[in-house]
């Protein structure tokens, strides 16, 4: 089996996740910054092989688009432009930045290790990514 990829797509930074190859578990792979990730995707493409990439996308509490639904949806098209192989889904990502960082206060991180908003980007894409896997 190939592995699943989670996006949490932002401004600056991009956290992403993926699976194992069993579809089994999700974890944070890393956070890169937004202008390099389509170089990072087509490495990371190259050399692993990935069956979906979730793409979080931007909700508000009424379910109507927020300040970054228009980044993410812009993103969308460029990656469908340069990967149009390969399929993506987009699922709601609210809350997960909550969840992440609660995870972080949950697992013991300093106050200081929790103020690392790469980190808080990485984690949301792995919960996107179990929310995702946990559902099918």
């Amino acid at each position: 089996m190939a592995r699943l990829l989670a996006i949490d797509y932002g401004k600056k930074r991009t956290g992403i996740a993926v699976s194992d190859p069993l579809q089994l578990i999700a974890s944070g792979l890393t956070t890169v910054e937004t202008p390099s990730l389509i170089p990072f995707l087509n490495k990371y493409f190259h050399e692993n092989e990935v069956e979906l990439v979730l793409i979080g996308m931007p909700k508000s509490l009424r379910n109507d688009d927020t300040h970054a639904t228009p980044l993410v949806e812009k993103f969308i098209l460029l990656f469908q432009k340069t990967f149009p192989e390969m399929p993506i889904k987009t699922l709601d990502e609210r809350f997960t930045s909550k969840m992440a960082f609660q995870t972080m206060i949950d697992s013991g991180l300093k106050k200081k290790d929790r103020q690392d908003k790469a980190l808080v980007d990485e984690i949301s894409a792995t919960i996107l990514l179990q929310g995702y896997m946990s559902a099918v």
